[in-house]
Order: C-alpha cells, then structure tokens, then sequence
C-alpha cells in the first residue's frame, strides 16, 4: 500500500489509514525487539541480571537523541521507552525466577 504524507492528508479518514498502518509497523518492530529480549533472559543466569542500569540509560540516551533529531519530543520516546523496557525487565524475570525453581 502506497503511504501518503501528513501533509497530504485531505480528509480525517486519511489520517487514520496512516496511523493504522504505522500502528501496524510499530507492533511489528515491538514482536522483532520482544524475541531479542525473550533470547536474553535465556542467557542470563538470575533475575537480578534483568536489570542492567547502565544499559538501561544508554539505550535512553540513544533514543532520546534519536527523537531530538527528528524534531520529536524527546520526553515523550523517554516516557514510551521507560515503560516498555519496564515490561521487558519484569518479564525477563518473572521467566528467571521460573527457571531458577526448576
């Protein structure tokens, strides 16, 4: 399907097919980033190993200047990323405290 920029937008019917499809594409990247996280518990040893605090700041300090370049308001990627890597780190381990009583 052929994308049609903001700009060219004539009608709110034409906004929403682009945030549908750009919806599409953000949780496809968000299944793509899931099985990399879903890999690292599995080589972690603890759950005190899903907490990598300077790992965390970095990867923020990536995407903030990332959204910076893009005119986009940094606090906002900040926000969505603080609580999607909040997800991931209990998931990682709820699954190795699973796997550590096994």
């Amino acid at each position: 399907m052929a994308t049609r920029a903001a700009q060219n937008c004539e009608s709110m019917d034409d906004v929403r097919v682009e945030i549908d499809r750009i919806d599409e594409e953000m949780v496809d990247l968000i299944c793509e980033r899931f099985a990399y996280v879903d890999r690292a518990w599995q080589l972690k040893k603890s759950p005190a190993d899903a907490t990598v605090p300077w790992r965390i700041q970095q990867v923020i300090d990536k995407v903030r200047a990332r959204a910076e370049k893009n005119d986009l308001p940094p606090e906002l990627v900040e926000a969505l990323w603080r609580q999607m890597i909040g997800w991931f780190i209990q998931y990682e381990e709820e699954n190795l405290r699973k796997e550590s009583k096994e």
